[in-house]
């Protein structure tokens, strides 16, 4: 990486203040560039899904690992809730997804609920394992909601073998009422379903699997408590990276509490933040951290800079820390601060390894929370920090009444806020298109095939405010 000018500017930098020059390249499409990662985690794309418990729930980690990402399960789960959550994980078809399933007793209402559970738009109604009909929001449209589904399901929808090629699906729903194949096992049980565009990513994402080939996930520990307990728990329960997560990274609770957890030798990856400088990433990876996590104050529930005038601008973090992990053999996840695609390529054109991503995916169907509708009838998902009070609360359960209401005076997120889901991009995986697609453009621009040629060989400049906005497209005109 370098700058345009020969010279790092004597500031620090956001990623709107930063521009990527195009250079001489021979990438001649998209689908040359490989944007698998190196850091160990196993990603085929570089994106982590922070453990946010209003994003990081188990249809969000079936469906980015099916991708090639990762989701981090917060740490405030139980370790049983762990547990459950990575078998589910673990159980998933690398293509099918899973769908919402109905008995033809329920109700429509009880469909109206769940549909949007699952970015395809249907439930499938079974009897004794078998699928008997599909349901749609759109046939459900003037119904009575305590009207049964096997009234309202269409029984006119395509099947076909789990393992059907994917193109052969595609092929096999040109002409169907609803877009949607319903896979079968052997026996005639449901397996799973599988759109068209479902069928035409299969062919462009490679899933993040582990040895065994199955998806991968991971789990976050915080730095209270029997830290090295848990951690083996969380291994124990199928966890495929530990990430120890704080606000303050740089903090000897943190430095002693990776210590504890490296000296296991559990055989996984070992994440650490979060950080902001050279000096907190040696620290933690000389403490035992293969991954560390930059960023202090960029999220956008994160009130901190705000609060405390404690941070700093997310591109220079990056590169400083990614320049320091990069001599000691190790690596770091940009953690915060993404709003476009840009900026994803833009970390990574910095020396992330990965780009960690939270509240940009709270407003798609597969985030955990209800699917609500504002005054206009337009839906959105709540998100809220991990340090808000509404998160603080949920943490502290346990505590007294006193101790609960002391740490609910400090709070550094924001506790209520409403994430749109876009009509164009409600789904996480289109999101993920979204976002690939940039990040590969950018390659190709740069005449990079892999992510480290990306920071190897872009040059950057930078750019004012007004620079920044040049760049925004006029959908709507002058």
């Amino acid at each position: 990486m370098k700058f345009l000018d020969g010279h790092t500017p004597p500031y620090d930098l956001t990623y709107n203040d930063v521009f990527i020059v195009p250079g001489r390249s021979d990438v001649a499409s998209r689908f040359d560039v490989d944007l698998s990662t190196v850091d160990g985690s196993g990603t085929t794309i570089p994106v982590v899904v922070a453990n946010m418990t209003a994003v990081a729930g188990r249809r969000m980690a079936e469906t980015i690992a099916r991708r090639g990402g990762i989701v981090v399960l917060p740490q405030d789960l139980p370790i049983t809730a762990v547990a459950d959550t990575v078998q589910f994980v673990k159980s998933r078809d690398l293509v099918a997804d899973t769908p919402v399933v109905l008995g033809p007793e329920d109700s429509v209402s009880d469909a109206m609920a769940l549909i949007h559970k699952r970015a395809h738009g249907a439930a499938v109604v079974t009897f004794e394992g078998r699928p008997i009909g599909l349901v749609t929001e759109a046939g459900c449209a003037g119904v009575d909601r305590f009207a049964r589904v096997r009234d309202v399901g269409l029984s006119d929808f395509v099947t076909a073998p789990v393992g059907t090629e994917p193109r052969q699906v595609f092929d096999l729903l040109e002409h169907a009422p609803v877009d949607v194949a319903v896979l079968t096992a052997p026996d005639g049980t449901l397996a799973g379903v599988l759109t068209r565009t479902g069928a035409i990513r299969a062919g462009i994402y490679a899933p993040a699997v582990d040895a065994s080939g199955r998806l991968r996930v991971a789990a976050a520990v915080g730095i209270n408590g029997d830290v090295a307990g848990k951690a083996r728990a969380l291994v124990e329960a199928g966890a495929d990276l530990l990430v120890i997560d704080t606000a303050h990274g740089h903090q000897h609770k943190m430095l002693d509490a990776i210590k504890a957890v490296a000296s296991l030798d559990l055989g996984v990856p070992l994440a650490a933040g979060n950080v902001v400088s050279a000096e907190g990433t040696r620290d933690l990876i000389e403490a035992g951290a293969t991954i560390v996590k930059v960023g202090v104050g960029p999220g956008a529930m994160c009130t901190t800079r705000m609060m405390t005038g404690v941070g700093r601008p997310q591109f220079s973090a990056v590169v400083e820390c990614a320049t320091a992990a990069k001599q000691l053999g190790a690596h770091v996840w940009a953690d915060g601060g993404v709003r476009h695609p840009r900026d994803v390529a833009l970390a990574l054109a910095a020396g992330a390894s990965n780009v960690m991503i939270g509240s940009w995916f709270a407003g798609t169907y597969e985030s955990p929370g209800d699917l609500l509708r504002d005054r206009d009838d337009r839906p959105y998902k709540e998100s809220y920090g991990m340090a808000s009070k509404r998160a603080v609360a949920a943490r502290t359960a346990g505590d007294s009444q006193f101790d609960r209401a002391r740490k609910a005076l400090f709070e550094e997120g924001i506790s209520t806020s409403r994430m749109g889901l876009d009509p164009a991009r409600g789904g996480v995986e289109d999101l993920l298109d979204h976002i690939t697609s940039g990040v590969r453009s950018t390659c190709t621009y740069v005449g990079a095939a892999t992510l480290p040629e990306l920071h190897e060989k872009v040059v950057l400049g930078v750019q004012s405010a007004a620079g920044f906005a040049e760049g925004h497209p006029l959908p709507s005109g002058w």
